[in-house]
């Protein structure tokens, strides 16, 4: 009767093993546009085979930014970090995994010791000093029937998993600081071209109306004039050798570098605008690392509600003993020596003033959290794709009307200095046209590189790039 006892409760352990208390798992639901409000193109649903380029600034064709990405992912501390972060949370993961299986020890102890000479019950033959030697192993072993164990495992794999697209987020992240803020460096090259240019233009107009000034034909007014925009153009050029400064020292502190360290070559050379596809397909969002880690925080949240809700019932565990014990002398392993022990260990919860009805609400207010998380990610992936689209619409048109306006600013200019030169115009005639020909010509660049950087946004918020050709 007790082996069919003993078979019976091993058929129902066996039968509870595939036993979870977890809610079904769905990933919560997020309704998508049909197509992005700012993207003008048909709409085309994405592939299963679509991908994205890996090393996505590429696309940008220009040797020294690939070199610095590099420099980036190999020295950045803050990358370094997150990377022990997730080796933190696979670690981790790998000791839940270590509940599923039994737990074996061996223990060795040899011992002299002595007993007191008033200890309780003790006879007048036992020694007071004596040897005491024992070897053996012990078992434990939980068959997990509520699931608990297995939720733990499952949560902590997906937290991993978060940890993992996390270190992608971080990854992303700081590759774009580092393509904004050289396409920044490189719009503040092609100003400083610009300026030194202009104070080419400015140092000629100078010598000329000094010229005129000492044949009598131009004012002291004019020549002040001159004086002054030539200052005030080299004032310009220095706050812009500033700002670029700047700007290196914060790329060489992206690529884990002193900033005496790193040098970067003047290029006035325009980068390339990466083409962007006539339409984007919203399943693109799926490549984010963010929105893919807040997804797998809502998994290890449902999990979490099976471990609360396990605790309710009771707990089984196997716990088993083998081993031998001497008086200092003698074979451990002998017969009369030995001793063992097997058998289950039960505990049921019976009171604990609401503890597992308050962590079993806590599981299910953290689902809702990590639930309204992803939505909120989801939410801010649309939009950061809608506003770098949004961007790169409206600059492409400022870039085209201001264009116009360079064109129009120096056609003044020139005809300004040919009638001031001819006696038909004063020399503020000739500054006022010089001034507005650089702001044009300033501004044009300053669209040129937002438009550079508002690329590299959508880049970014695509989760690095999109599929090409």
């Amino acid at each position: 009767m007790r082996t069919r006892l003993e078979a019976l409760a091993l058929a129902i352990a066996v039968t509870l093993q595939g036993c979870s208390l977890a809610p079904v798992y769905q990933a919560p639901a997020v309704q998508l546009p049909a197509h992005f409000a700012e993207d003008a193109g048909p709409w085309h649903p994405a592939q299963p085979a679509d991908t994205v380029q890996a090393q996505w600034w590429k696309a940008f064709e220009d040797a020294q930014l690939d070199d610095l990405q590099q420099r980036l992912l190999h020295a950045n501390p803050d990358l370094t970090a997150a990377l022990a972060h997730y080796d933190a949370a696979l670690a981790y993961a790998g000791q839940l995994h270590a509940g599923l299986m039994p737990q074996v020890n061996a223990s060795l102890s040899p011992v002299r010791q002595r007993q007191s000479d008033r200890r309780p019950l003790r006879s007048g033959t036992q020694p007071s000093i004596y040897n005491s030697d024992t070897a053996g192993f012990s078992l434990n072993f939980d068959p997990d029937l509520w699931g608990k164990i297995r939720n733990q495992v499952a949560a902590g794999d997906a937290q991993a998993q978060a940890s993992a697209d996390d270190l992608v987020v971080a990854r992303l992240s700081l590759q774009r600081q580092l393509a904004t803020l050289y396409v920044q460096v490189r719009g503040l090259d092609a100003q400083s071209r610009i300026l030194q240019t202009s104070l080419d233009d400015y140092t000629q107009a100078l010598q000329l109306t000094r010229d005129r000034y000492e044949g009598k034909i131009a004012s002291a007014l004019d020549l002040t004039r001159a004086q002054s925009q030539l200052a005030e153009a080299r004032a310009q050029l220095d706050d812009v050798n500033a700002q670029r400064d700047l700007g290196e020292h914060a790329i060489a502190e992206l690529v884990g570098a002193m900033p005496g360290d790193v040098h970067l070559a003047q290029n006035a050379q325009p980068l390339k605008l990466p083409g962007i596809p006539h339409a984007l397909p919203g399943s693109l969002l799926q490549q984010r690392p963010d929105v893919a880690a807040a997804e797998r925080r809502v998994f290890a949240a449902n999990a979490n509600i099976g471990v609360a809700k396990a605790a309710w019932y009771p707990d089984f565990s196997l716990t088993g003993l083998l081993g031998g014990q001497t008086q200092g002398s003698g074979n451990l392993l002998a017969a009369a020596n030995r001793y063992w022990a097997l058998g289950p260990l039960v505990n049921l919860p019976i009171f604990d003033g609401g503890r597992r009805s308050a962590n079993e609400r806590q599981a299910k207010a953290e689902f809702e959290e990590a639930a309204a998380q992803y939505h909120s990610q989801v939410l801010k992936a649309v939009r950061e794709v809608e506003d770098n689209l949004g961007q790169l619409r409206d600059l492409q048109r400022e870039s085209d009307d201001q264009h116009a306006a360079v064109d129009a600013a120096q056609n003044a200019e020139q005809m300004a200095m040919s009638s001031y030169q001819a006696g038909a115009a004063s020399y503020l005639d000739v500054v006022t046209a010089q001034t507005a020909a650089l702001q044009a010509q300033r501004r044009l660049q300053v669209v040129e590189t937002n438009r550079l950087q508002a690329s590299v946004g959508l880049m970014a918020a695509l989760g690095g790039g999109w599929k090409s050709g």
